[in-house]
């Protein structure tokens, strides 16, 4: 399914042809996108900075995929094909791909850095895509070489679940590039929805008040969060507010808040909270600590 873009591109002469990706990051998200595009036959490359890293994502794409026979959702064979599809390395020059898609900490010069590396490894026709939740891509592709390759292309968690994808366009980005990484949406089986360059794109800027609005309520004192989680499922939400931060992670969570904050010039409505940070700082990530703002058995 394709969602109307606010601004259609040009259809594009040039055609890109994506038939497997690289992705850095091997965390929550970098695993759910690793497990779709190996679904859909794509050959993948995951990286990390370390061995144990990578251990500990194989371990978990692993199991995700061995519960999906246990539901009789797929079968041991086309399990067996999906991870062999999945390979992984500690070696930023492995990434070599028609599409390089970046799952890193939420961090500007972390991933201008990145990208500026890749840039010197792949060919100038290789797609740099970033899964950012709230860095405007055009301060992304700034200083590259071949910015007009540089788009956003932003899963939600569970990426495996969540039918979602924003496809950002950047200041420079070439319109070949948004219809390849639309082509690969609908390879995937995702929505696509093109949307602006903005802070926070469409879905995390109004989610964010989700989050914060609850985090205030606990701070002042109205009700516990098991009683706002509560409520906000019985009103209709999937998940309430508190469990969510913890699956999405409270750390990456407070992360795009802190990058909102900065990027809309310090506006009140985005303004983080000390609760948020004192979890933070405790260790208390959510459900891949084993702690937040439940407990969890670590897996």
């Amino acid at each position: 399914m394709y969602i109307e873009p606010v601004n259609p591109h040009a259809m594009s002469t040039q055609t890109i042809a994506v038939d497997s990706l690289a992705i850095a990051g091997s965390g929550t998200m970098g695993q759910g996108i690793a497990i779709v595009a190996a679904q859909s036959g794509l050959q993948v490359m995951l990286y990390d900075l370390g061995q144990a890293q990578l251990d500990t994502a194989r371990q978990r794409i692993e199991r995700f995929t061995q519960s999906g026979v246990d539901k009789g959702k797929t079968t041991p064979e086309a399990r067996r094909q999906v991870l062999d599809r999945i390979g992984y390395t500690s070696r930023l020059d492995d990434l070599k791909a028609p599409l390089v898609l970046e799952a890193i900490p939420e961090q500007l010069e972390l991933k201008q850095a990145f990208f500026a590396h890749m840039e010197q490894i792949n060919p100038a026709h290789t797609i740099l895509a970033t899964n950012t939740s709230s860095i405007p891509v055009t301060q992304i592709a700034a200083g590259l070489q071949h910015p007009e390759r540089v788009a956003g292309l932003h899963f939600f968690n569970p990426a495996p679940l969540m039918k979602l994808v924003e496809v950002i366009s950047a200041e420079s980005t070439d319109p070949a590039v948004i219809d390849a990484l639309l082509a690969l949406c609908a390879r995937l089986g995702k929505t696509a929805a093109v949307v602006k360059d903005t802070p926070g794109f469409i879905v995390n800027r109004v989610a964010r008040h989700y989050y914060l609005e609850s985090l205030h309520l606990l701070q002042e004192g109205v009700a516990n969060h098991e009683t706002i989680d509560a409520l906000m499922e019985n009103a209709g939400f999937r998940m309430g507010p508190f469990r969510l931060m913890d699956l999405i992670g409270v750390d990456t969570n407070h992360s795009v808040t802190q990058s909102m904050y900065a990027q809309f010039f310090q506006e009140p409505r985005f303004r983080p909270s000390r609760i948020q940070q004192k979890k933070v700082e405790a260790g208390h990530w959510g459900q891949k600590s084993g702690r937040g703002f439940y407990t969890y058995e670590k897996k």
